[in-house]
């Protein structure tokens, strides 16, 4: 009779230690859950910066070599000789760079020529001569530098 006095709607204390331990342990799971993204989006962020550093940095770079390559604009970036003077039947180096040409021409000259960034060719003058280095873009513009070569 004992059974039958207590209140049917009363649940054991064994019941509810169960359902408290299992709203502890979600619990304990959501904040888990919940570091394992927080690291994760961090990591993520960290590594999407470092991706951005790289590419403004790649970024500079070409820029900066774009520049000392002569940029955009026709030019001229070097004629010179390996020696201002020379003895009869002796050769020396012609040396150019240039920058944005399409075609380019060095007069007196019987060896062929073609743009580049640095270029060496041998002559051998008779007597004092003016080399002549001219170069043109696509466009048809033309740029001209004179060298002078003294023989002895």
């Amino acid at each position: 009779m004992l059974a039958e006095q207590q209140n049917p709607g009363t649940k054991p204390a064994l019941k509810k230690g169960i359902l408290y331990s299992w709203f502890a342990l979600l619990a304990v799971l959501l904040y888990v859950l919940w570091i394992f993204f927080a690291r994760w989006q961090e990591n993520r962020n960290i590594q999407r910066h470092a991706s951005e550093e790289k590419t403004q940095k790649q970024l500079a770079d070409d820029r900066q070599t774009v520049e000392q390559m002569g940029g955009k604009e026709l030019a001229i970036q070097s004629f010179y000789a390996s020696a201002g003077q020379v003895h009869r039947g002796e050769s020396l180096q012609l040396c150019y760079g240039v920058a944005n040409a399409k075609t380019i021409k060095l007069e007196p000259q019987d060896n062929p020529v073609w743009p580049s960034y640095n270029r060496c060719v041998e002559v051998a003058p008779k007597k004092d001569t003016t080399y002549t280095l001219t170069i043109q873009d696509a466009a048809g513009n033309t740029k001209t530098q004179t060298l002078d070569i003294q023989v002895k």
